[in-house]
């Protein structure tokens, strides 16, 4: 159910976001995630490998929540939900992806930065959105100003969020939890190296964990 879907990432308060170059590096990353304490991942449709990349990763990692990013088009949000997808996410507010999502009762989080697009996404029932690009539109403080007039909306911000101000964006009220590609970056999913990306998934849980136990969240 999305209801479950949307608690168990504001649970955790981060997710990664990656793209994969072949399904084979599936097992890598599903490993270093759950290692890392994070079981969550955003799959991006930006190659050619990903429908396939969260078959294997929905298969062999049950415990895994998957979602499909960078979702552009209906063909690809049925090819993410026929591998396994438990929710897509989009970089816009592409109206026919959306509705494809409607009537098929699947969880979609579409990308949002002005009034106008926020406003578009609650006339079709959703209020839970990706607000991208973070910090190219201005991060925390236009998110703030964004945001205040759509006090029932929660947001989903990626692009340009890393380890650094992770914690900006988690204590506002506004915001669900964070995505980014900072937690297993590229190279470390070319190179195998399982140590690093478990080790930078384990310490944004960290830094999540210790701010909640701040904030008394």
């Amino acid at each position: 159910m999305k209801v479950e879907i949307v608690e168990l990432l504001g649970q955790l308060g981060v997710f990664p976001i990656f793209a994969l170059e072949s399904p084979e590096q599936s097992p890598f990353v599903g490993r270093a995630l759950l290692q890392g304490g994070l079981p969550c991942a955003e799959v991006t449709f930006r190659t050619a490998a990903a429908a396939e990349s969260i078959r294997r990763l929905t298969a062999e990692f049950p415990d895994l929540l998957v979602g499909a990013g960078t979702v552009l088009s209906t063909d690809q949000a049925r090819a993410a939900r026929q591998a396994g997808a438990r929710f897509i996410v989009s970089p816009g507010l592409n109206p026919a992806v959306v509705d494809d999502c409607l009537v098929n009762d699947f969880p979609i989080f579409p990308g949002v930065c002005t009034p106008t697009e926020i406003e578009a996404a609650l006339r079709k029932g959703l209020s839970i959105l990706k607000f991208f690009p973070a910090e190219a539109i201005g991060g925390t403080n236009y998110l703030k100003a964004v945001s205040a007039p759509f006090p029932g909306v929660r947001f989903l911000p990626t692009g340009g969020i890393n380890q650094s101000n992770l914690a900006d964006y988690l204590k506002m009220d506004c915001v669900l939890a964070c995505g980014g590609t900072w937690l297993i970056r590229p190279e470390w999913i070319r190179e195998g190296n399982l140590e690093e990306a478990a080790a930078s998934v384990s310490a944004a849980v960290r830094l999540v964990r210790s701010l909640r136990r701040k904030t008394g969240a």
